[in-house]
């Protein structure tokens, strides 16, 4: 049975304290969460190559590596796809709402730092660490350690802002979310001015899906339904095998495709696990909350976009998941 998880009262972010540990650790290893997204990689290597260029020995992982559209940002060939060996004096977690989302580098990296900084701007997160660096209204993570770099004095070099510009773009949705700002275009643009081009940025990540992606795309669609305002998805492991995908491959893209069908409120992909979980990914339109019920579940996330896993059989987690996805999208938005 799934545990549910409670976000604690979140500190406002400890800039100063979190540099501090930086400035006098003589190792550092930073990770992200697995299955990453733009904003995992990019807040990863925008920190990451912004400690490099301060002098700082900095070791990069996120379990299974990069993802091919994503190698375009400069570092990404310095990620390791897995941590097995090494100490450290501090461990930075970005884009991590809870310690199971960094995986098995995670666990290692944890077990073998004396410190641990969370940095992340999911609202569900769980507080975990010692030192943290927690933004909800941050529209990305990449957002916080922009303005994290700036309230600490570090520049902001061409090689910095284009993973922090990716994972404003990727997280945004192409600055189309309703949580963006003023200030959010305002980053965009001193990210630009910095050396980072967004028509590329842009081309590459939003505009961009390998020939396997689309492969399982085909072999999902069949299995869309519409109900009760929720449209669904299925990913099976044989799906997985058949368009060649292994199991950290990104469904991130045919999620949004659903929600973006007129007559739907909330979708959602069921996708089966190597582990007897099934993976359940959740997006909805303003005015409806998906995160809750992905905290309910032992997951989290945002309002419009949270995720979790559950043990079960497909028919059975659906059978569990749908009723409840109903009531959320049959009520009235709250706008």
């Amino acid at each position: 049975m799934t545990t549910p998880k409670t976000p604690n009262i979140l500190p406002p972010p400890q800039y100063d304290a979190a540099f501090q540990a930086l400035e006098g650790a003589q190792r550092i290893v930073l990770a992200t969460h697995f299955k990453p997204d733009g904003d995992a990689i990019g807040s990863l290597l925008g920190i990451a190559n912004a400690l490099r260029e301060h002098g700082k020995d900095i070791t990069a992982v996120v379990d299974e590596g990069v993802p091919g559209y994503l190698r375009f940002n400069p570092g990404s060939d310095t990620i390791l796809g897995k941590l097995t060996e090494g100490e450290f004096d501090v461990f930075v977690s970005l884009d991590s709402s809870d310690e199971e989302r960094t995986g098995e580098a995670g666990i290692y990296a944890r077990a073998h730092s004396k410190v641990v900084i969370n940095v992340d701007h999911h609202p569900t997160n769980t507080c975990f660490g010692q030192i943290h660096v927690i933004v909800p209204s941050a529209v990305s993570t990449t957002e916080i350690v922009f303005d994290w770099l700036n309230h600490v004095g570090l520049p902001i070099s061409e090689n910095v802002a284009i993973p922090l510009l990716t994972g404003l773009v990727t997280d945004t949705i192409g600055f189309r979310i309703n949580s963006v700002t003023e200030r959010t275009l305002e980053i965009a643009s001193i990210l630009m001015h910095a050396g980072a081009k967004l028509n590329d940025i842009m081309a590459r990540t939003l505009g961009s899906m390998s020939w396997k992606s689309l492969q399982l795309w085909k072999l999902a669609l069949p299995t869309v339904q519409i109900a009760n305002r929720v449209i669904s998805a299925e990913i099976t492991q044989e799906m997985l095998k058949s368009a060649g995908l292994g199991q950290y491959a990104d469904t991130a893209g045919l999620i949004s495709f659903l929600n973006s069908v007129d007559e739907s409120r909330v979708a959602v992909i069921f996708r089966e696990q190597t582990d007897g979980k099934i993976e359940l990914g959740f997006r909805a339109k303003p005015g409806y909350d998906v995160a809750t019920l992905a905290l309910s579940l032992g997951g989290g996330g945002h309002r419009l976009a949270s995720g979790t896993a559950i043990n079960g059989s497909l028919e059975e987690v659906k059978a569990r998941v749908m009723p409840l996805l109903y009531a959320i999208a049959m009520a009235e938005p709250q706008l």
